[in-house]
C-alpha cells in the first residue's frame, strides 16, 4: 500500500488559505439589510409597538411633521424595505448604500439632537454603512471623479 500523496503547489507558487474575514462584507450587509426590512415592512403593517416612553418636544415636533406631509414615512419605509431587500439579496449594493446615506446622516442627526437614546444603534447603522462603502469602494470611483468625460 503506497502513502497517500500530498499535493503540493508549483514552483514558486504559495497555498493560498482563505480566511475567515471574506464573510465580514456579508455579515455587515445582512446585519444592515435584516432591520431595514424589518423596519420597512412595520411601516406599512405596524407590528412593532410604539415606544412606551414618549418623544421629547423636538423630536415629536418632528415625527408629527413628517407624518403630516402625508408621504414622507411611506417613503422613508419604502427606502428602508428596498435597501434591505437589495442587501439581503446581494443585488445593486451600492445603489443600495447610495440610497440609504441621506437616511443615516438624518437618523444621526435626529438622535444626536432630538432624541438621544436611539444614537448607540443610529451609529451602529452608520459604521456598517462606512465600512460597506469602503467594501464597494470600487464601485464609486466615477462618482468621485472631479471631472469625468463621457
Amino acid at each position: 500500500m503506497n502513502p497517500p500523496t500530498i499535493a503540493h503547489p508549483p514552483a514558486g507558487e504559495t497555498r493560498t488559505t482563505k480566511s475567515v474575514t471574506r464573510y465580514i462584507p456579508a455579515i455587515a450587509r445582512v446585519l444592515m439589510g435584516l432591520p431595514l426590512v424589518v423596519f420597512g415592512l412595520n411601516c406599512f403593517l405596524n407590528f412593532i409597538p410604539p415606544p412606551s416612553t414618549p418623544l421629547p418636544e423636538g423630536a415629536m415636533a418632528f415625527a408629527g411633521a413628517l407624518v403630516k406631509t402625508g408621504y414622507m414615512m411611506q417613503l422613508i419605509g419604502l427606502t428602508q424595505l428596498i435597501v434591505g431587500v437589495f442587501l439581503l439579496t446581494n443585488r445593486f449594493v451600492p445603489l443600495a448604500l447610495v440610497l440609504f446615506a441621506p437616511f443615516i446622516v438624518n437618523s444621526i442627526a435626529f438622535h444626536l439632537f432630538l432624541e438621544r437614546s436611539g444614537l448607540p444603534m443610529a451609529g451602529v447603522f452608520l459604521a456598517l454603512e462606512l465600512y460597506l462603502a469602503w467594501v464597494y469602494r470600487a464601485a464609486y470611483r466615477a462618482l468621485l471623479t472631479a471631472r469625468f468625460t463621457p
